[in-house]
């Protein structure tokens, strides 16, 4: 079937068929499932063990005080929001969709969310006293925005799938279901640009401080959460879980490769403030381009500017090569969250301690010029650990859904 082919609405061409529901799902995904679960089960152990033995045993310090764990925070929080952009953008403006793949991408989108909140969890050093965050919060920070937000965004994330679920059985309305997916949209929108502010309003930090932030962050979030879509799509179309004309698989990849250029635009732009002409950011520039951070900072270009090429480029458009784009796009804008939370705390905009041991400073042994030579934070064995049972448990959650829940397109929704 050519590229240019039209969606047909036939349930034929649409809807699973008694022979691709025999082909997803049995022992394979059973399988998958106990593996994932495993590995939520050998996370939760080690986050018990880092609540016992404090967040020393972790690589994050005074100068360092966020790590791996806020990193796959700021990660997942657009992989989630990019996903329901996507799905709620064709039902909002009434334009035609991606073959019905809306509940795919909104399950998606929850299953990120509720990592991402994992990981906030995992970061508090004592969970139990959470509570207090409500108590004596401070409506002021940027950081209880963006807690009332993903949390909101959470919920609605669940209205706009129980909504969509409720329209193809005929119980909740096409203009109903345009209002839900319309303040889920904003809400999308405003989570990533509310936890893009937790950065750049803080003046001390010369990498953060940037008006660009939100919209880079948005920009970020639609290229991670397309590529993700993306790849779950071609992945459940191979096992036989759906049916899906390849036109909707090249306009997603057509889509995915302008966010790529527009989120290419944003850092470049980024870049030239910062560093021109010979400006106080040049060190920033220094550090992504040369120093410790530029193997970061050229995955993420080179990985995002090939990503664009395989999906503008027709004979390079095939699926195992879009799965390849979808990947790297992934895997840069993930450096690029190392590159803005690791590359913050390079700059220090502390005074030095004048007693250094373990618990103020990283590689304190070597003195303060060993300490900031190279890269000053990395995660031990036992935060990988423990973001490693995190991503289990929203495989775990991912999977659950896809074989209990009703998520396969239907004739109404396409």
């Amino acid at each position: 079937m050519t590229e240019n082919v039209q969606a047909t609405t036939s349930p034929r061409a649409t809807s699973p068929t008694k022979s691709s529901r025999s082909r997803f799902g049995g022992t394979p995904l059973n399988i998958a499932i106990v593996v994932a679960a495993v590995l939520t089960v050998i996370g939760v152990v080690l986050w018990g063990i880092q609540l016992s033995g404090g967040m020393v045993q972790t690589g994050m310090r005074n100068f360092d005080s966020w790590g791996l764990y806020i990193t796959c925070f700021m990660f997942l929080v657009g992989l989630s929001a990019g996903g329901l952009i996507i799905s709620s953008i064709p039902c909002v403006f009434g334009i035609k969709g991606f073959g019905g793949i809306s509940k795919i991408a909104v399950w998606t989108s929850i299953c990120c969310t509720v990592l991402a909140i994992g990981f906030v969890v995992v970061d508090l050093g004592q969970p139990l006293r959470v509570w207090e965050l409500f108590v004596y919060s401070n409506i002021g920070s940027p950081l209880m925005w963006d807690i009332i937000v993903l949390f909101v965004y959470l919920i609605l994330s669940i209205v706009y799938l129980w909504a969509t679920l409720r329209h193809e059985a005929g119980r909740v309305s096409a203009k109903a279901l345009r209002v839900v997916s319309a303040v889920a949209l904003v809400c999308a929108v405003l989570v990533h640009s509310v936890t893009a502010w937790i950065f750049s309003l803080q003046q001390a930090h010369e990498m953060w401080h940037t008006a660009l932030m939100a919209p880079w962050f948005v920009s970020s979030a639609l290229v991670c959460g397309t590529a993700l879509v993306l790849v779950v799509v071609i992945a459940l179309r191979a096992a036989g879980y759906l049916k899906l004309d390849q036109a909707n698989v090249v306009k997603m990849a057509k889509l995915l490769g302008a966010f790529c250029c527009v989120d290419l635009y944003f850092f470049g732009c980024d870049l030239l403030t910062e560093g021109f002409p010979a400006g106080s950011g040049m060190e920033v520039v220094q550090m992504l381009t040369t120093g410790a951070l530029a193997p970061f900072f050229w995955i993420e270009v080179i990985g995002c500017a090939i990503t664009a090429v395989i999906c503008f480029v027709p004979s390079l458009r095939k699926n195992p090569a879009l799965v390849i784009a979808a990947l790297l796009a992934i895997a840069g804008i993930f450096c690029k969250r190392v590159q803005l939370l690791v590359g913050g705390f390079q700059v220090a905009n502390l005074d030095y301690p004048s007693t250094m041991t373990q618990f103020t400073i990283t590689n304190w042994q070597n003195g303060m010029a060993g300490a900031y030579q190279g890269l000053v934070y990395w995660p031990t064995p036992l935060e990988f650990g423990i973001a490693l049972g995190v991503i289990g448990l929203g495989a775990l959650i991912l999977l659950l859904g896809l074989k209990f829940l009703p998520l396969q397109p239907t004739e109404r929704t396409e």
